[in-house]
Formats: C-alpha cells, sequence, structure tokens
C-alpha cells in the first residue's frame, strides 16, 4: 500500500496537503478544524508585530464565474491578520498543545527592518510551532512599508531578509513566492542563499476580477471603488505549474510549496510532477471545505497504487524531465518523419476552425 507521508526539511507530513495562509487558517477555531479534517500541515495567516496597522474591508472577495455558473477563479483584497500578536502567540501553543504531532506553520510579514524581522521570529519560535513561512509575496499588502509583494520582488531584500530570520532560529524556512515577475528563479535562489530550506509558489497574481455593467465599478466594490487584489484557484493553475517548474528545474533538488489552482487530488498530483514536495490548498477550502483534504488524500493513494510508487518523493519532479524547448519538439518530429509537419501548415486552415482547432488539441 502507497505511503502518503513525506518527509521535508526534516520535518514529518502524514500527507503533503498544507492548508495555504489566509481565512481557512486564521485562528484557533480553523486551524483545529483544519487538522482535525487530517491536513497534512497548516500554514496560519500571516501575523506581523501588533504596531502593524492592519484593517480589512468588506466585501473583499470577487468571484471569476463562467456562463454557466462555475466559479474558476478568486480574487480577492484581503490583507493579512487582523488580531494582535499576543492573541496569535497563545493560539500557536494552544494548537501546538492539542495537536503535538502536527505540522504548525506560521507565517511571517514585516516592513524592511532587521528588528521587527527578528524580534516578531523569537516570539513565535517560543510558542512551540514547527516552521516558518516567509510571506514575500503579498500582492496588495503594505507595499508603502516595502512588505510582501514589494519586497519579493527584490532578489537582494529576499536573501537579507532570509537571512535575518535564518540568524535568530534554527526552525525550517520556507519563503514564499511572487507570480508577479520575470524571473521567479531569481528571488528563489536568493531566499536559498539566504538560509531557506525551500520556498513556496506561487502566491496570488494580481487581478481586477471584473466589472460591473450595471454599476459600472470594478469588483469587490467598496463604497463604489475597488483595487488590484489576489487572483487564485482553478484557473491560475497553468501559471502556478509553470512558475513551479521554472524553480524545480533551475533549482534541482530543494524542496518546493506548491500552490495555484488546486480544486482536487488530480491538480494536486499535478504539482507534485513538477516539483513539489507538498501542496498547500487556500482557496479550495474557502469552497468546497475542509473535508476535501479526504478525497486529496484518497486520489493520491489511488495514482501511486496504479503508478507502482510506494512513497511520495518518488514522483516529485517526475514530469520535469519531459519538459524541453520547441527546436526539440521539431527536431524529434524531423528524425521520426511525421507528416504532421505538413499536414497543418496555417496555409490549410480555414475549412472549419473549431474542428481544425480540435484536432491540434492534445486534450
Amino acid at each position: 500500500m502507497a505511503d502518503i507521508s513525506i518527509e521535508v526539511n526534516g520535518v514529518k507530513f502524514p500527507n503533503p496537503f498544507v492548508i495555504g495562509s489566509g481565512p481557512p487558517s486564521t485562528n484557533f477555531r480553523t486551524i483545529d478544524k483544519a487538522f482535525t479534517a487530517g491536513w497534512g500541515g497548516v500554514v496560519a495567516k500571516t501575523v506581523s508585530l501588533s504596531s502593524t496597522p492592519v484593517m480589512n474591508v468588506n466585501p473583499r472577495y470577487g468571484k471569476l464565474k463562467t456562463p454557466n455558473g462555475d466559479i474558476i477563479g478568486f480574487e480577492n483584497i484581503e490583507l493579512i491578520s487582523d488580531r494582535t500578536l499576543e492573541v496569535w502567540l497563545d493560539e500557536f501553543k494552544r494548537i501546538k498543545d492539542k495537536h503535538p504531532d502536527k505540522v504548525l506553520i506560521a507565517s511571517l510579514m514585516e516592513s524592511y527592518e532587521k528588528s521587527r524581522w527578528q524580534d516578531l521570529t523569537g516570539l513565535i519560535a517560543d510558542t512551540g510551532v514547527d516552521m516558518f513561512e516567509l510571506n514575500f509575496s503579498c500582492p496588495h499588502g503594505h507595499p508603502e512599508t516595502e512588505m510582501g509583494a514589494f519586497m519579493g520582488q527584490n532578489k537582494e531584500m529576499v536573501e537579507e531578509v532570509t537571512g535575518w530570520v535564518r540568524e535568530v532560529s534554527k526552525l525550517p524556512i520556507w519563503a514564499k513566492m511572487t507570480p508577479d515577475i520575470t524571473d521567479i528563479t531569481a528571488p528563489a535562489k536568493a531566499a536559498f542563499d539566504g538560509g531557506a530550506d525551500g520556498v513556496a509558489a506561487i502566491n496570488t497574481i494580481p487581478s481586477i476580477v471584473g466589472i460591473n455593467l450595471e454599476s459600472l465599478r470594478p469588483m469587490p466594490t467598496v463604497e463604489g471603488h475597488s483595487t488590484p487584489g489576489g487572483f487564485s484557484y482553478y484557473a491560475v493553475k497553468p501559471l502556478a505549474l509553470r512558475k513551479v517548474s521554472e524553480i524545480a528545474r533551475a533549482l534541482k533538488g530543494r524542496d518546493i510549496s506548491g500552490i495555484g489552482g488546486v480544486i482536487s487530488s488530480h491538480e494536486a498530483i499535478e504539482f507534485i510532477l513538477m516539483g513539489s514536495s507538498t501542496v498547500q490548498v487556500c482557496t479550495g477550502v474557502m469552497l468546497q471545505g475542509y473535508g476535501m483534504v479526504d478525497e486529496l488524500n484518497q486520489g493520491l493513494s489511488d495514482f501511486m497504487d496504479k503508478n507502482g510508487f510506494k512513497t511520495v518523493r518518488e514522483f516529485v519532479g517526475h514530469s520535469l524531465q519531459y519538459l524541453t524547448t520547441h527546436h526539440h519538439l521539431v527536431d524529434m518530429k524531423i528524425a521520426k518523419k511525421s507528416d504532421a509537419l505538413g499536414t497543418n501548415r496555417d496555409e490549410n486552415w480555414g475549412k472549419d476552425i473549431t474542428k481544425e482547432t480540435d484536432k491540434l488539441a492534445s486534450n
């Protein structure tokens, strides 16, 4: 029978499925529900020192739907936790007291000041959390103080701040990457150079989910106005898989916690095949509930049994070997003397665009 547990950075996860930082991990009650439901780990909602002002607005979510009403995308303008650090320190301890064998990961975000990062790290480390995730990627939170994605887009800052945290803690560190950057491997490498043990990718994508054609206002609409927010859920999966694969190919052997568009075990397995040793889910839980972990676990186990994998680690990054260049694809076709090179040239289009499209699609 397949073993769906995995050890990552010296920490044993009962399964590779982790609640991503956000509303599903926003207090003791939600984290307790996640662990009770069977999630392998939880990244708590991002915290900062109590002197950092945080004020959320309502509404703060927007759904992207198909004409049939299916939700394929989700935007949020939610900030990091608006609860005080003192409350969180108590709840971290309570969570570890109740679930000593579960993996609790604290997510940190602060302004560009060494003492603030190190003070925050030291206070939380004393609560017994298992790991840290450094939020270098929130797309809309406190950019004016060089927090979140502002920091994540600067590889020198990523390396320096990771180093600050490493100086004061021996716990494993993940650095969470922003996708809003041309080359995601640059900050990922910088994080490892600064002392990170792994990276999490990707955070949400800066977006405007839509315009209300009755009011002519962008959504989510707050007092008649809006601001670009973070886009997530199923529609972001292709971009997330690409970004994860880029990190995995550039930084071979490094641990990645894959994030972006997971709605079932199918997508989760895709992330593992592209190089992720754990897979985080946030929006999926908000829309489906904590119980979705049952299908994730069963689907992973069934996949492993079907393909003869005994451990998860055996197929982390397995499909990376099949990524290549377009020139190589052409060379392989030529080597096989494939008719496909001649039968589908641009001059042959025009009889039935939909049928011609389907003929050239692999799925």
